[in-house]
């Protein structure tokens, strides 16, 4: 069991998701956080509006500790916390997770484990492996925002450094009803690229072409179809959310500027069947795309059908 954990980052939205998941296994967490608190134990009720995100309260709320700290600079405090720690959740930017590996390393006691939550893994991962070789590590990227719960939803694992405490946490993560789908770092970032580098470029890009038509954003809606009002809530949620998630996504990840070179070549492609073939040409490209889908067209299909049919 993990008996004791260190949240960094753990007053954002994931830190937060995975402290209450923590807590509600039974595991003492510290919250570390240039936020939050005097490092004293609190319930998140007797923080008031300060409370973390995520984190129940309320008469008979597991106790965490808030510590505020900077991962970066470990005083005699923190690291004191990162001695006592079964697990290190790194819920932080990228530029932060990359300068406190050393020091974690430094800390963490044998049998430990350190965790990355970044939505970028070949960089942390050469760091990890480079300045904390003996610690046992694993990257983990939810895959859905932290809003929504693990419950029925992908988390991708890369394990950089294999060990009894990272076989647990993954089967943990899998109790709270995750998907958690192994790949290696450059995997993941080639999947991501795709899946989230792609696909919040694709959102953003035809919102900037609404607003680039002139029309506006009121006058879409009475009388926009499913599909249209599928990407206008798209749209809105990405821009709603904090702008370094996304910029992480877009500027990081080596696999993001093929995909939107990829993406404004589909676009001229789509242009120049429309231009300048034939309907017969349109039905090709069409049907190219649905051999793509191959044996998951179905399933994508009924999937649409049901998002719509609650539009």
């Amino acid at each position: 069991m993990i008996g004791r954990a260190v949240v960094v980052g753990g007053a954002g939205a994931v830190g937060g998701l995975f402290a209450r998941r923590l807590l509600d296994a039974g595991t003492e967490v510290t919250v570390v956080d240039p936020a939050v608190g005097d490092g004293t134990p609190h319930t998140v009720a007797d923080t008031g509006a300060g409370g973390i995100p995520g984190i129940p309260g309320g008469p008979g709320a597991a106790p965490v500790r808030l510590l505020r700290g900077d991962i970066t600079a470990i005083d005699s405090r923190l690291a004191a916390e990162l001695r006592l720690a079964d697990l290190v959740v790194l819920a932080v930017p990228e530029p932060v997770a990359l300068a406190a590996v050393r020091g974690i390393a430094g800390e963490l006691t044998p049998g430990a484990l350190l965790v990355d939550t970044l939505s970028v893994k070949q960089p942390v991962t050469r760091a990890v492996r480079a300045q904390a070789p003996e610690v046992q590590a694993v990257g983990l990227n939810p895959m859905f925002a932290p809003s929504l719960g693990f419950e029925g939803r992908p988390v991708a694992a890369v394990v950089v450094t294999e060990g009894p405490r990272a076989d647990e946490l993954l089967k943990l993560v899998e109790s709270w009803g995750a998907v958690v789908v192994r790949v290696d770092a450059a995997e993941h970032d080639r999947l991501a690229g795709a899946t989230q580098a792609l696909t919040h470029a694709a959102v953003l890009g035809f919102g900037l072409a609404l607003r680039d038509l002139g029309t506006p954003a009121a006058d879409l809606r009475p009388v926009a179809p499913p599909p249209a009002n599928t990407m206008l809530a798209l749209l809105a949620r990405v821009v709603s959310g904090a702008p370094e998630v996304y910029w992480d996504v877009q500027h990081a990840n080596p696999e993001a500027a093929g995909a939107r070179t990829a993406l404004a070549e589909g676009l001229r492609r789509l242009a120049r069947t429309v231009e300048h073939g034939t309907e017969d040409d349109f039905a090709a490209l069409l049907s190219e795309l649905r051999d793509y889908l191959g044996d998951d067209l179905a399933h994508h299909r009924d999937t649409c059908a049901r998002l719509f049919g609650r539009t």
